[in-house]
């Protein structure tokens, strides 16, 4: 059984290392917006993702439609378009998934 501290922990982890990855990425396409804004994405990211599978279920259908409320969120956020969000995006979660097959062996067990 996990107890809420490791999930609490495994939360505020993925939240600074998501919001890294967001900050990284759009600096690189040229953005200028501070760390607090790639905080407030990955933060409204988790509460969509969250909110979509809790009221939908998980599943392709779910994926898509809180991947584009993302999109929406990115836009609004950086003053980007449809084009630019989408690149972003697609980015993020190369590099999201590069640091997740790594992480849980640095991390060893919670």
């Amino acid at each position: 059984m996990v107890s809420s501290t490791s999930v609490l922990l495994m939360f505020v982890i993925g939240l600074i290392i998501s919001t890294l990855i967001i900050y990284v990425v759009t600096k690189l396409f040229g953005e200028t917006e501070s760390i607090t804004t790639a905080f407030l994405a990955a933060l409204i990211g988790t509460v969509i993702y969250t909110l979509v599978y809790y009221l939908i279920g998980q599943g392709l259908i779910a994926a898509i439609i809180a991947g584009i409320v993302w999109l929406l969120a990115l836009q609004y956020l950086y003053k980007i378009g449809w084009v630019k969000s989408l690149l972003i995006a697609i980015i993020i979660g190369v590099a999201a998934s590069i640091v997740g097959w790594f992480l849980p062996t640095i991390m060893g067990p919670l």
